[in-house]
């Protein structure tokens, strides 16, 4: 088994030492995987249980104070399983291959995909939000009333400053007002992984979204296409400015190039130069194809982890 997994695209983590180490334990997870779609499930939990990622346990809170996993996977015979808007759900990427293995669908969401998940076995109920998280959250004064009122409220705080490359303030990701009078995001961002057993592929992504989003955004992360994809030449995983990644459809795009004939490497720098002339926005890109893995990205960031066996 092959396994390569990222940790986000973004601003420079305070701490990369043991986000890294975290990465490679999951990696090292992954390859005992008895399948690729299992190698990438086991890579992704190790990263959704540690909340120096946004995934599962300390993911982003968005404007009702709330914080919602998504994820989606994909197999090389493009079968899918997603799954988004789940509070309280910390293996986001468990329910997704659920709805890939175990139902006709592509994809489920909201409360109903937290009953889902109840039913095949995986815990609901958990407190996603850490002190951390809950005060940035209180510090921001959040907002009352409906729908409008939190528009107006997220304004000044949604996709603004580094925030546009899914990134947050260069301090470590306290948040920071820039020199727009916008405040930024936390400095942490989506995770995924792409896994292969030497003649198949599964492509995964996971996320808790982005700060101070409209309660109930989805972003690209449980988007086919968008987040995650996967093919029989090989299979990619995004992360980003989510909103830009979902109109370029950027693993797709990378997931393509494999199928041209590009090398994983030449496949990811292909898709972020082209993601970066369209959008102006940063994103970043893991690809495993049949010569092996490549990343790249366009933001201060992005750590990655390779293991095989």
């Amino acid at each position: 088994m092959r396994v390569i997994a990222h940790g986000g695209a973004g601003g420079s983590p305070d701490e990369p030492a043991p986000r890294q180490a975290t990465l490679d334990e999951a990696t090292r997870r992954g390859v005992d995987g008895d399948t690729p779609l299992g190698a990438v499930e086991a890579a992704l939990g190790v990263l959704e249980s540690d909340p120096r990622f946004n995934a599962g346990v300390g993911g982003a809170v968005q404007s009702d104070g709330v914080a919602r996993t998504d994820a989606g996977v994909m197999t090389s015979d493009r079968e899918i399983g997603a799954a988004c808007s789940m509070p309280g759900v910390e293996r986001a990427a468990s329910v997704a291959r659920v709805v890939h293995t175990e139902t006709p669908h592509v994809f489920v969401s909201g409360e109903h995909a937290v009953d889902l998940a109840d039913g095949f076995g995986i815990e609901t109920g958990v407190d996603l939000l850490t002190d951390e998280t809950r005060e940035r959250y209180e510090d921001e004064d959040p907002p009352r009333g409906g729908p409008r009122e939190h528009l107006d409220w997220l304004a000044t705080r949604f996709g603004s400053g580094d925030d546009r490359a899914g990134g947050g303030s260069a301090d470590g990701g306290e948040g920071r007002e820039g020199d727009d009078g916008k405040r930024d995001a936390p400095d942490h961002d989506t995770v995924g992984a792409v896994a292969t057993d030497g003649g198949t592929f599964a492509a995964a992504t996971s996320t808790g979204g982005r700060s101070f989003a409209l309660a109930g955004r989805v972003g690209d992360v449980p988007q086919v296409g968008s987040g995650f994809f996967c093919t029989a030449a090989g299979g990619a995983s995004a992360t980003g400015a989510g909103e830009d990644i979902a109109r370029v459809t950027l693993s797709r795009r990378a997931a393509g190039y494999l199928d041209d004939g590009l090398g994983a490497q030449a496949a990811a720098d292909r898709a972020i130069d082209e993601f970066e002339e369209i959008t102006g926005s940063g994103a970043g890109v893991i690809v495993l194809g049949e010569d092996g893995a490549g990343s790249a990205f366009n933001t201060d960031g992005m750590q990655t982890s390779i293991a095989y066996k």
